[in-house]
């Protein structure tokens, strides 16, 4: 039982079910990246090109046989469009995350000197100030 309540007190930290939270979304971007790329981004950029289909285009280096034992021998492929598309969709994923990291410094409270803002005092302190000016008087 120690075991299952350790796993059980780590699952439930915040920064892995962040962690999780973050993975679970990624990959739904991911999804919709790739649909971008290869259903939307893809396909005028081929029409303008002259009607190239980048997801097949591919230079073949042997063709597919039938060897001596009458089993198919596969054809060596380079996917060039595949790898194509995977470079435009690293390209749109990392741009989102450079918008993202990019917002998240501009929200970060700044003074215009460039520094951080310094935390407003505690109850405490203010107090303290109050009794201190109290007893200038």
């Amino acid at each position: 039982m120690g075991m299952l309540n350790e796993f059980k007190e780590f699952a439930m930290r915040g920064n892995a079910l962040d962690m999780a939270i973050g993975v679970v979304i990624g990959a739904a971007f991911g999804k919709i990246v790739t649909a971008l790329v290869d259903k939307v981004i893809m396909p005028p950029i081929g029409w303008l090109i002259g009607g190239i289909d980048f997801s097949a285009w591919a230079i073949t280096l042997k063709h597919a046989a039938v060897d001596a034992a009458g089993k198919e021998v596969p054809a060596v492929v380079l996917g060039i469009g595949e790898f194509l598309n995977a470079v435009i969709q690293f390209i749109i994923v990392a741009f989102a995350i450079f918008l993202l990291i990019k917002t998240v410094n501009q929200l970060s409270r700044k003074t215009p000197d460039g520094e951080p803002a310094a935390p407003p005092p505690s109850e405490e302190v203010l107090l303290l100030r109050d009794i201190r000016d109290s007893l200038k008087k």
